[in-house]
Order: C-alpha cells, then sequence, then structure tokens
C-alpha cells in the first residue's frame, strides 16, 4: 500500500496492491465531510453548558427536597414544578401556614406532649426526613419542641431566682471570721474592753446640740462603713454622736470594733439590748410585734408559688419573705426607737446598707414642720413618679379598712435614711398606732399588707411624713437590675443597698459595690487575716 500525498493537501489516496496490481482511489470530498469539529467551535458550546448545568443541578435538587415532602411520587413532582414552580411554592407556603395555625391552636394530635418532645432541631430534621412526615406533623412537633424549651427556660429563671435570693440569708465565712477575731480580742485586749464613748464625752450622748444618728445592726464591717462614710464626708464631724445598737451576740465583737479603730473627732457609742432595761409594757409589746411578724412571714413563706419567682414580675414584693430581714429583731426594732432614746428628741436614723456620700448637717437641721419622719416620697423623675413603689405594691385593696382609708396610686416613702422628730413621735403615738395595725391585720387573716417592715410603717406614720428632696436618698441598688444613673449616684447623699445583693455579698452588684468598699479599710490587721476583699 502507498499514499501519494501532494503539496496542496490530500486530494487522492492511491492504495495500490501489488498481488492484483489494480488501483483504488476516494476523492477527498468524503474525508472532509467527516472532519473533527476544530477548538473555535467547541468552547463556545463548553462555555454556554459550564454556566445552565450548574442552575439546573440546584433547580432539580431543590425541586426533589421540596417534593419529598408534599408529593408520594418525587419524580412526578418535579416534572410539574419545573413548569409550574410558581404557583407549587405558593401551595407549599399556604399549606405550612395553616399547620401553624392548627400548630398553634392545638388541633390536632402530633405534639404527643412535652415529655415526648425531640432535644433538638437536629433530632427534629432527622425524624421529619427519615420517616416522610407532611408539613402539618412538622408544625405540631416544632410547637412541641419549643414548648418544652420555653419551658425549661422558665423553669430555670425560677431556680435560679431561688437561690439568688437563697444566697442572700447566708454570712460569708469573712465576716463570720472578723466577729470571732474581734471577740477573741475582747478577751484578751483591755483596749478593747474600753468604755465607748470615753468618760469625757458621755455628756455629748444626750445633748441636743449635737446631731445624734442611730444604728440598729448586727453587722460590724456595715456599721464600720456607715460610721466611717459619715464621718468623712462631714463638713462638722465634731459634731456627729453615732449610737450604735446591737444584740447580745454581736455585742462583743462590735464594742471590740469601736473601741479598736477611732473615728475622732465623732463619738461612737455601742449598746447592746440587754443593757436595756425597758419596763414591763415594752417588753410585752416587742415580744408582740415579733411574733406577728414571724406568723406573717409563715403565711407568706407557705403560699409562695413558682410564679412568684419570675423577679421582674408583678409578685416581686412577694420575695420580700425570703428576706433575712423579714424576721430580724433589729430591723423591726426601729418602730421602738422613742423608747430606746427616751433623752433625745431628734435623731437622723441610718440603716446599715448605706453609704454617706456628702455632708448630712443640713438635714439633721431640718424643720419637719410637725410631722413625725422625713423620708424621700417621690423620686428624681417626678414628684408622683415612683414606679414600683406605690401602695399598692405593699398593701392589699382589696380589704375595705385598706381602700377607704387609703390611695393605692400615693408613693410609698423610703425607709433607710429618715429624720425623726421623737418628741413628735411620742405625741401622737406612732407605737401604738403601729400595734393596732398588727391586731388588724391578724383578724384580716395576714393579708392586709406584703411581708417586710416598711408596709404596717406606712400605715401607722400615714398623714406625718415629711418630703425631702429625693436627691438625699437613692435606694434600690441590691436589686438585680440597677436603674440608677452614674450622674444620679455621684449626686446622691445616701446610697442605699436595699434588697438581697447587699454589697458585702458574693452576689452583690460590682458596678456599685465599689461605692461600698472604697470606706473598707483593707490595711486593718483583722480584716486582712479574715481575708475580707473588695
Amino acid at each position: 500500500m502507498k499514499f501519494y500525498i501532494s503539496t496542496t493537501g490530500i486530494k487522492r489516496v492511491t492504495i495500490s496492491n501489488s498481488g492484483t496490481g489494480k488501483r483504488s482511489s476516494a476523492p477527498a470530498a468524503a474525508l472532509a465531510g467527516r472532519r473533527i469539529p476544530s477548538s473555535r467551535t467547541l468552547l463556545p458550546v463548553v462555555l454556554v453548558l459550564g454556566i445552565v448545568l450548574p442552575f439546573l443541578f440546584v433547580r432539580v435538587a431543590f425541586l426533589v427536597l421540596e417534593s419529598s415532602a408534599v408529593c408520594s411520587s418525587s419524580l412526578g413532582c418535579i416534572g410539574r414544578r419545573i413548569f409550574s414552580g410558581s404557583d407549587t411554592s405558593l401551595k407549599l407556603r399556604e399549606e405550612l401556614t395553616r399547620a401553624l395555625i392548627e400548630a398553634k391552636d392545638g388541633s390536632g394530635n402530633g405534639g404527643g406532649g412535652i415529655q415526648g418532645t425531640l432535644d433538638s432541631f437536629n433530632e427534629l430534621v432527622k425524624e421529619v426526613t427519615s420517616k416522610r412526615q407532611d408539613i402539618k406533623a412538622f408544625a405540631f412537633k416544632t410547637k412541641a419542641m419549643l414548648l418544652k424549651m420555653e419551658h425549661e427556660v422558665q423553669s430555670s429563671r425560677q431556680r435560679e431566682s431561688i437561690y439568688w435570693h437563697l444566697a442572700s440569708h447566708g454570712v460569708p465565712k469573712s465576716l463570720h471570721c472578723l466577729c470571732l477575731k474581734l471577740a477573741e480580742e475582747y478577751a484578751v485586749n483591755a483596749m478593747a474592753r474600753s468604755r465607748l464613748p470615753s468618760p469625757e464625752y458621755v455628756s455629748h450622748l444626750t445633748d441636743p446640740s449635737f446631731h445624734h444618728v442611730v444604728l440598729l445592726t448586727d453587722n460590724v464591717l456595715a456599721a464600720s462603713v456607715v460610721v466611717s462614710s459619715t464621718v468623712q464626708n462631714s463638713a462638722r464631724p465634731e459634731k456627729l454622736v453615732f449610737h450604735i445598737v446591737t444584740d447580745k451576740k454581736t455585742y462583743t465583737p462590735m464594742h471590740s470594733w469601736f473601741a479598736i479603730n477611732s473615728f475622732r473627732p465623732a463619738v461612737v457609742e455601742v449598746k447592746g439590748l440587754h443593757q436595756y432595761d425597758w419596763p414591763q409594757e415594752v417588753n410585752v409589746g416587742v415580744k408582740e410585734m415579733l411574733e406577728a411578724h414571724r406568723l406573717i412571714w409563715s403565711h407568706y413563706y407557705k403560699n409562695l408559688k413558682h410564679e412568684d419567682f419570675e423577679y421582674e414580675g408583678e409578685n416581686r414584693r412577694c420575695l420580700e419573705v425570703l428576706s433575712p430581714s423579714c424576721l430580724s429583731l433589729m430591723n423591726h426594732l426601729r418602730i421602738y426607737i422613742p423608747e430606746l432614746f427616751p433623752d433625745l428628741n431628734k435623731i437622723l436614723f441610718l440603716d446599715d446598707d448605706v453609704v454617706v456620700q456628702h455632708d448630712l448637717s443640713s438635714l439633721l437641721e431640718l424643720d419637719l414642720n410637725g410631722k413625725v419622719v422625713g423620708a424621700v416620697v417621690g423620686s428624681l423623675c417626678g414628684d408622683n413618679c415612683c414606679p414600683g413603689r406605690k401602695y399598692k405594691d405593699y398593701l392589699n385593696f382589696s380589704y375595705p379598712i385598706i381602700s377607704s382609708n387609703f390611695d393605692h396610686d400615693h408613693c410609698a416613702w423610703l425607709y433607710g435614711m429618715n429624720v425623726l422628730d421623737l418628741e413628735a413621735w411620742r405625741r401622737t403615738n406612732i407605737t401604738a398606732t403601729y400595734h393596732k395595725w398588727l391586731k388588724l391585720n391578724l383578724k384580716s387573716g395576714l393579708e392586709l399588707w406584703q411581708p417586710g417592715a416598711l408596709p404596717p410603717a406606712l400605715l401607722a406614720l400615714d398623714g406625718n411624713v415629711h418630703p425631702i428632696d429625693p436627691s438625699w436618698h437613692v435606694a434600690e441598688l441590691g436589686q438585680r437590675s440597677l436603674e440608677a444613673h452614674e450622674e444620679t449616684l455621684k449626686s446622691a447623699a445616701v446610697l442605699h443597698f436595699s434588697g438581697p445583693a447587699k454589697p458585702w455579698l458574693e452576689i452583690g452588684l460590682p458596678e456599685v459595690r465599689g461605692l461600698w468598699s472604697g470606706h473598707v479599710n483593707f490595711s486593718n490587721k483583722f480584716i486582712r487575716k479574715c481575708r475580707i476583699a473588695g
């Protein structure tokens, strides 16, 4: 076989056969008709297919997944949806909407109850796809899963609220250590047992020309902060006389602390309840008061419900029953201050959970215009602006004896920083009125007010309160959420950490704890030994 190729191309192929001697040929045009396409022709085709095929693949895949939930035959659905896509998508949306509405109304049987629901979204998707369930079943299972999650979140909030309130009951190990160390110091150190105040200052205790400040407390560190902050910010500290009343258990460490640590030029007196020689009727009255508050506490404690632990809800005042102060003798004894100090006519009462930031001299010299108590009534937002602190938040207006005598929308005054005219108190017999309301509450099934020291005081002192400027007293710094602005905190004369989150506890709010711990003497040897941290 021989090939003949001319210089102008292949025009003819001649095959010679030596055996036959014949010669065969084929026209070049026949081979030209079967020529392979050039790269210029294939490149546009490849580009077009590379662009179209991915979109086509995604569309088909979407239709397959979509059809698995609503069609028995996926192939049959794909054919219809390729040509009618938007109509079927609209039908699917309408069907899903109907299923969600049915699940919301509770009709149908796809939920299975909270106990039988799935734990995660992945499990939900796996079950729906593996069992080829329809949209209605998917909606009911989703509803059941969300209800279960909501129930678990609600339960967690309630438990967290309970634990948070229980945390306020404990006495930190460091404070317990401080009391033990000071009691030991009282036994071995004569200076810790020295007389308070010194004999040359005893006459100041009843001198009306001095500014008398009263604290009822069993917390040594808290009392120290109150005295220290008041003296430090006073324009005339030599005019200050502090009267600290404590129980028998705390008297030894309290006396030891103020005997060792000097707060001059102020005068400090420490006295235990066991050192008072009260008349028999006063002793009986105190016992009756404590028993009445114990019954109120027991009544509300037994009737606490799970929904009451929604701390931000309307039932927040019900949780006052969990506060340690609810049964504290030192907390309720303030109603007997005129009997504790029969020789004084005017005093400034401070709670042990306050910090003084400005001079209080003008407050102590305030004219109460014949009223018994000087207290903050409104707030910085307005005269009658006191959210969460109205009479209706403390008193039960479903009883006629309350609703007929008091305005439910009236603002309650703040306890914890009060100017008391003891002469006017004795003249109007406030203590007897207080006991009258305690007896009425017992007859009314203990339902006239929420537990705490303030509600019965609101009733006993109604009409005898002289309002003072709100900048004197900013409270609620021991609550969960801090509502006061930084400018308000700086301008306030007294910061009150009312609420469970006391600044000496671990649950104290870090945003404001520094305002309190700034008055703790961390260089003191007892503070360092007990590892009290700010």
